[in-house]
């Protein structure tokens, strides 16, 4: 769902970083290593070898989204969620809808990822393409099919915009996904939500109030944007429509250099372990790091953090 932009960027303190001393240190440290323990990540479908040294690096079980890109076929990522399970991590196919041809490529696909690939989860997301590949105009639409279920899939997680959604209004968007977390609960499908990184920490904190009022026993993920470069950074910032607080930040003066270290990702995770740390009861269980195509060196920093540097 779409929050609302700050009229005037420069008054507002939501983009400043947490509060310093209402905890103590170690007690934040802590918190951070814990919802890192729980985290998940990113790898490209092409990059099959990341997961061994994925695997070295975090714990075992530990959850690996493997993307489905336009350039790549659903069968494409087979591969890579295989090298997954033989690491010893759990593999975790994205599945975008309107990329996919036709509903035998689905379900096809679907029973090998489950009995070759050992896949129990899945990402379910619409896709952004202007035309429609096959069948399905959206991630509902291939839900009410069934398949998922019917192939074995065990929980599906859906995504959340806390900037909202470049192409989709904000009332759409929220009762989308109240129709998917139905559909899925009907079918017997455990759910989760995990949402797109953004630059400013107030606004994925309220996605989550909102969401623990609307579905309070549904579980978060919060979506960082891990370790990388400014150039990639704000390329990938540009492309998955974190726009609102982009804005926000170059109208305080943030050149491309000052950016990358206010959106640090050690930043936004403080900022989630605040918030956990001041409910008696907050839906967000881990986080989510966007890779950009380096998940070894994000495997790196996840590890850093749960080792409690």
């Amino acid at each position: 769902m779409a929050l609302h932009v700050d009229a005037d960027p420069k008054a507002s303190p939501s983009l400043a970083a947490p509060p310093r001393g209402k905890f103590d240190p170690a007690k934040i440290k802590r918190a951070m290593a814990d919802l890192m323990t729980t985290a998940s990540l990113e790898m490209g479908a092409h990059r099959p070898d990341d997961a061994k040294a994925i695997a070295a690096l975090l714990p075992r079980g530990t959850c690996v989204f493997v993307n489905h890109l336009p350039r790549h076929s659903l069968n494409d990522t087979l591969g890579g969620l295989i090298a997954v399970r033989d690491a010893g991590l759990e593999p975790v196919p994205h599945l975008a809808a309107r990329l996919i041809g036709s509903r035998q490529e689905a379900r096809v696909f679907l029973e090998r990822a489950v009995r070759k690939g050992g896949v129990k989860k899945l990402l379910l997301i619409g896709g952004d393409t202007a035309e429609q590949a096959g069948p399905y105009p959206d991630a509902t639409a291939l839900l009410r099919d069934g398949m998922i279920r019917d192939a074995g899939i065990r929980e599906v997680a859906f995504a959340a915009y806390p900037e909202g959604h470049a192409h989709i209004p904000a009332l759409v968007l929220s009762a989308s996904l109240d129709e998917k977390l139905a559909l899925a609960a009907a079918q017997g499908l455990g759910t989760s939500v995990l949402t797109q990184f953004c630059f400013a920490p107030h606004r994925i904190t309220e996605l989550a109030a909102d969401l623990q009022r609307r579905a309070p026993k549904v579980p978060v993920y919060v979506g960082l944007a891990g370790p990388t470069d400014p150039r990639t950074l704000l390329k990938y910032a540009q492309v998955c429509g974190v726009s609102a607080s982009l804005r926000a930040l170059t109208a305080q003066g943030f050149g491309a250099v000052r950016l990358i270290t206010h959106t640090d990702p050690g930043e936004q995770l403080t900022a989630v372990a605040h918030h956990n740390l001041s409910r008696a009861a907050s839906n967000i269980v881990g986080v989510h790091v966007y890779s950009f195509g380096g998940a070894t060196n994000v495997a790196t920093w996840m590890n850093q953090i749960i080792r409690g540097g």
